[in-house]
């Protein structure tokens, strides 16, 4: 089994080309297929070490001679020529074993390369310091810009509730007044409709009193005709029948006027009466007309305090708007403050970048040490191989390849 070209996978069967990578660390040498990584190869090895070792103990089974059998004729004449090809097929078990010990050692090599390569740790080491930086950074600007949202947001609300409460006040205010205003106004304007009524009523008693004044007098009128011509009836009548009954109808006649008389004076003074009622409705008439002139002064009043709370609401205005610029004011106030405090993040950020750096130069310190460390180990390794050159190595085919190290980089499978 001949060496792997450089440029070709080495997983067993494959000829594929194996990518270039321009990462820092050692090269890959697999292809581009998912089922050809490093321990797929190893497991693929040894099942072809497996195939091939029980290949040829089944041919040595067929080549053998049993126990129990005659040997074939001939077969004890050529042991030379028997042994020169046991030999062979010895010298080329141990030349493939040989290939995939020299291979199986050639992936050691590399891999402890990878792991001991200087650049490929500070590479590592360079792009974490500058990954953690970054997000660090990152982090530190989302933060700072979060926390000046939430301060301009919270800012900005507790002015719009405030504004807010202050305008809700005022415009509470101003309704309250309004719905007093209104409330006066429409009694007022009740208090007119009652005294005009009041007014249209009394006119209409005091006319039904004169109507009945001039009732009582045209019956009265009407009972003095009717009882004059009834005397003059009788008084005619009677004068042909007898002088003497005369007098007696004309004491009756007097009885009966003096009692007319009586009744007309009841009825003038039911007319007295009727145009006493008349001027008392005249007086509720001119209380009534005064009533609804003490209304017309309080719904000029009312309109003037109308007035009075527009010019107080023109104000409740240019005070908010005030009290608006006052915020603008005290807003440009508060992002001037969210600025210097973006400065002051910034200076904290340089200064924190410092401290990564200081850290960067500790850990290449550190990597110079470990390197130093790795250098002795190494001496060490090649000491203790020049000790063991004479002991019997062991095929390492029999043994799993090294766990990669997890800070090494990873090789594209």
């Amino acid at each position: 089994m001949a060496a792997s070209d450089a440029n070709t996978c080495n997983f067993p069967g494959c000829s594929r080309p194996v990518p270039r990578s321009s990462a820092p660390g050692r090269p890959p040498q697999y292809c581009d297929l998912p089922e050809h990584t490093r321990w797929r190869a190893w497991r693929e090895r040894q099942r072809l070490e497996q195939e091939t070792a029980e290949g040829a103990t089944a041919e040595e089974g067929r080549t053998e001679p049993s126990a129990g059998a005659a040997p074939p004729a001939g077969a004890g004449a050529t042991p030379v020529t028997d042994a020169r090809l046991r030999a062979d097929e010895l010298l080329t078990r141990f030349s493939v074993q040989t290939e995939q010990l020299a291979a199986t050692l050639g992936s050691a090599r590399e891999a402890f390369a990878a792991m001991t390569d200087p650049a490929g740790v500070e590479a590592q080491v360079e792009a974490a310091r500058i990954d953690a930086a970054r997000r660090v950074a990152e982090a530190d600007s989302a933060r700072l810009d979060a926390d000046n949202r939430r301060r301009t947001a919270e800012q900005s609300r507790r002015s719009a509730e405030e504004a807010a409460a202050s305008a809700i006040a005022a415009a509470g205010t101003a309704e309250r007044m309004a719905d007093e205003a209104v409330t006066r106004r429409e009694a007022a304007l009740a208090d007119r409709d009652r005294a005009a009524d009041e007014a249209e009523r009394a006119r209409g008693e005091r006319e039904a009193a004169r109507a009945e004044y001039e009732a009582g007098l045209a019956e009265a009128q009407r009972r003095v005709d009717a009882a004059e011509r009834e005397a003059a009836e009788r008084v005619g009548a009677e004068r042909q029948r007898s002088q003497a009954e005369v007098a007696g109808v004309r004491e009756e006649a007097r009885s009966r006027e003096a009692a007319l008389g009586e009744q007309l004076a009841e009825q003038r003074r039911a007319a007295e009466e009727a145009d006493r009622r008349a001027l008392e409705a005249d007086h509720r008439a001119e209380r009534a007309e005064a009533d609804a002139a003490e209304a017309r002064g309080r719904a000029e009043a009312l309109s003037a305090e109308r007035d009075r709370l527009a010019e107080g609401l023109e104000r409740a205005r240019g005070a908010a708007e005030e009290d608006r610029a006052h915020h603008r004011v005290e807003l440009a106030r508060q992002q001037t403050a969210a600025a210097d405090a973006l400065t002051e993040a910034k200076e904290d950020a340089a200064a924190r970048l410092a401290a990564v750096d200081d850290a960067r130069a500790q850990a290449l310190h550190r990597a110079e040490r470990a390197e130093g460390q790795l250098d002795e180990a190494l001496a060490e390794l090649r000491r203790l191989r020049t000790q063991g050159a004479d002991a019997e190595p062991v095929p390492a085919s029999a043994r799993p390849p090294a766990p990669e190290d997890p800070g090494s980089p990873a090789e594209p499978d």
